[in-house]
């Protein structure tokens, strides 16, 4: 969008409390890097009136990476919702889990439903997956493999992830939803042959909110970016909400603005806005 069309969507927009941005597709480029431009303008925005807050499916241990870019406040709304995380003091804040029987349950209904599935866990401060599935994505080092009914061991879940490669991917979460139903969330957020499960209610949308009100922040008060499905509950519920030119179709459909790609820093050149007179 070029910038006086930007200027003049913007002009009639609510000046936010909040801004919620997701990382990976939204507000980093491709590579996961955060650019020099992002960074000022974020470094800019701690110290005024606008709050920034990261709400991504990434766990909190996949967070070091963006951690000197988050300012003085550091607060991420991390796995799709499961878990509020410090990073300047590395503090997981808040756990909405999944209930040990209720994952065990779903792996059990899962196998039966969908060829070829297998299963990893998200944990507080860990994460762990069955062999199969380390063996196609990359895992931390020391990461425990084993089946999911031995990775409960090592704490309450706060995502369980599912995947196949027997399976289309549309097919695949249609089948993945269908199964689950409505005993806990299911997400989306790119990966092919990836489905993201979490506890019921728990999503980007219901811990902002949560968030927000602790704040006193209404939703009219907030802005929200985003590029894939598990963003769509956080856009609907934001009273602003923009898509990247990259952004799923589904929330291209959603979102009330449209701005530019992730990888031409479309998010800072939004906020740049922000701190102009």
């Amino acid at each position: 969008m070029p910038e006086a069309d930007l200027a003049s969507a913007l002009a009639g927009a609510t000046r936010p409390l909040v801004v919620a941005s997701d990382l990976d597709g939204t507000l980093l480029r491709a590579d996961a890097t955060v650019s020099d431009r992002t960074r000022a303008v974020l470094a800019a925005l701690d110290g005024s009136d606008v709050t920034v807050v990261f709400v991504t499916a990434r766990p909190p241990r996949f967070l070091d990476n963006v951690a000197s870019t988050v300012g003085g406040h550091g607060l991420v709304l991390c796995a799709n919702g499961a878990y509020v995380y410090e990073v300047a003091t590395g503090a997981v804040l808040e756990e909405h889990t999944l209930d040990d029987a209720l994952v065990l349950e779903l792996a059990h209904d899962l196998r039966a439903a969908v060829p070829g599935v297998t299963f990893a866990v998200e944990q507080a401060t860990s994460g762990g997956a069955e062999e199969a599935f380390g063996a196609q994505r990359r895992l931390p080092e020391g990461s425990p493999i084993g089946p999911v009914e031995t990775l409960l061991a090592h704490g309450p879940v706060g995502k369980l992830l599912a995947r196949t490669d027997e399976v289309p991917p549309e097919e695949f979460h249609d089948l993945l939803a269908s199964v689950v139903g409505d005993r806990a969330e299911v997400a989306y957020s790119g990966a092919v042959g990836l489905g993201e499960v979490t506890a019921p209610g728990v999503t980007k949308a219901a811990v902002l909110a949560r968030w927000c009100e602790a704040h006193d922040v209404t939703a009219d008060r907030v802005w929200a970016f985003g590029d894939m499905p598990n963003d769509l509950s956080m856009l609907r519920w934001a009273g602003t909400s923009f898509a990247v030119a990259n952004a799923h179709p589904d929330v291209l459909a959603t979102a009330t603005h449209h701005i530019g790609h992730h990888d031409d820093d479309a998010v800072a050149r939004v906020l740049e806005h922000l701190l102009q007179p």
